[in-house]
């Protein structure tokens, strides 16, 4: 092959990267991706149907989603380490696999055994924990670097549309099939999950270190110090607490509430949960192909979008606006998550990605229920409209705080490099 350089004209005539929906790697993993979001989406709602037909009461519903939920913070830090001393897709495959034994037991558990059910939800949601921070690492394997973003919105497109249609095709299938049936649906697609994805195409090889490895609790450290290393994580971090734990517990509280009391009406909650995932759809169409300059700010402001939800609960408006600020919700929030994930697969060592993704699992997951916990009692306390009026500041201002941290404007340690 010829070693001359080629002339300017032609470096600026580079083609686009390839789709990754034409990567047969990236479509298995995709579609793995995608049976474990829509089974981790499904079970409380089987659930909840197993409460309307009698066979688990309220109580039994709370502890079993409880335990699902301790199970999947337990091992999404776990699963970070695992996935980073040993194979992505061995991690995948076993942690799925588990995901999958624990459907038929929740199934042979249902109206017969709390303890069982309990138990077996414990074991699911460590499955769902565990291939979490793995699932990331591999998409940054399996992914291009320049394709990385697009293959982060087709990811997030695919769980945001079965979040869409997956109630009503629930709901359709509840109609001829009992609860257990469901739940053994479950357990298949958590074999979708563990069998399709391949090997990754680009593995860190770390099977082959000679040298002993130092112990679990030093490799996590490990990871929170790579972590440090980025200003820019550290501070989105902060600000997606914020949003979590404050902004979207509120109005997960407060829209119920105010669906009720003020307009009179449940058809307000449905249509801003519908529009706040139409509106998250089209926010991951719209950052698979825009690469903004100032990519981290962009993605806080994106972020700071939030707020504007909390903002139309406080206010008499008419219940369209209400809908219409979910929709720039789900917009916004889909504009910080396809470029935060991208930015984390770029910058990060590869041989400690799984480790701060789960990081990020385990702050932005662990702190929501304890938002959950605390926003109603709040409410009763102060009021709704003080506290919405709080949380909305706090969406408004923490990330705009964190905008301001070093590194935030790119996502980047060093800010990227323009041709011309």
């Amino acid at each position: 092959m010829p070693t001359t350089p080629a002339p300017t004209a032609a470096k600026t005539d580079t083609p686009p990267p390839r789709s990754v929906l034409r990567d047969t790697a990236f479509l298995r993993l995709w579609a793995g991706t995608t049976a474990s979001g829509l089974a981790t989406w499904a079970l409380p709602f089987v659930l909840g149907l197993a409460v309307l037909h009698h066979d688990l009461g309220a109580a039994g519903l709370g502890l079993v989603l409880a335990a699902r939920t301790a199970g999947f913070l337990v091992a999404v830090v776990v699963g970070g380490v695992l996935a980073d001393r040993h194979s992505r897709r061995a991690v995948v495959l076993w942690s799925a696999l588990a995901a999958a034994v624990a459907a038929p037991l929740l199934a042979a558990g249902l109206g017969r055994s709390l303890v069982l059910m309990t138990a077996a939800a414990a074991l699911a949601g460590a499955g769902q924990g565990a291939c979490r921070p793995a699932f990331q690492a591999l998409t940054a394997e399996t992914v291009a670097p320049e394709s990385r973003q697009q293959a982060n919105a087709a990811m997030t497109m695919a769980v945001r549309s079965a979040t869409l249609t997956g109630p009503a095709l629930t709901a359709l299938l509840a109609a001829f099939l009992d609860v257990s049936t469901l739940l053994l649906g479950i357990g298949l697609l958590w074999l979708v999950a563990a069998l399709v994805p391949g090997k990754g195409g680009a593995a860190v090889n770390l099977a082959a270190e000679p040298a002993p490895r130092a112990g679990f609790r030093a490799e996590f450290h490990e990871g929170i110090r790579e972590a440090r290393r980025h200003p820019w994580f550290l501070a989105g971090l902060a600000a997606l607490v914020a949003v979590v734990a404050l902004g979207y517990s509120a109005t997960s509280v407060a829209l119920p509430l105010i669906s009720r009391d003020r307009y009179d009406t449940q058809w307000v909650l449905a249509a801003a949960m519908t529009a706040y995932t139409v509106g998250a759809l089209g926010g991951a169409l719209v950052i698979a192909r825009w690469r903004p300059r100032s990519q981290g700010w962009t993605a806080f402001a994106g972020l700071a979008a939030y707020g504007v939800a909390p903002l139309s609960l406080m206010l008499p408006v008419h219940p369209v606006v209400v809908v219409a600020a979910y929709a720039v919700a789900g917009i916004g929030i889909e504009l910080f998550n396809v470029p935060w994930f991208t930015a984390t697969q770029r910058e990060v060592a590869p041989e400690k990605l799984a480790r701060v993704s789960s990081l990020d699992f385990l702050v932005s997951y662990g702190l929501a229920p304890v938002g959950l916990a605390l926003i109603a009692p709040a409410i009763d306390a102060f009021g709704v409209t003080p506290v919405l009026a709080v949380c909305a500041a706090a969406c408004f201002l923490v990330p705009a705080a964190a905008a301001l941290v070093p590194t935030a404007r790119h996502f980047a340690r060093t800010a990227p490099t323009t041709t011309g």
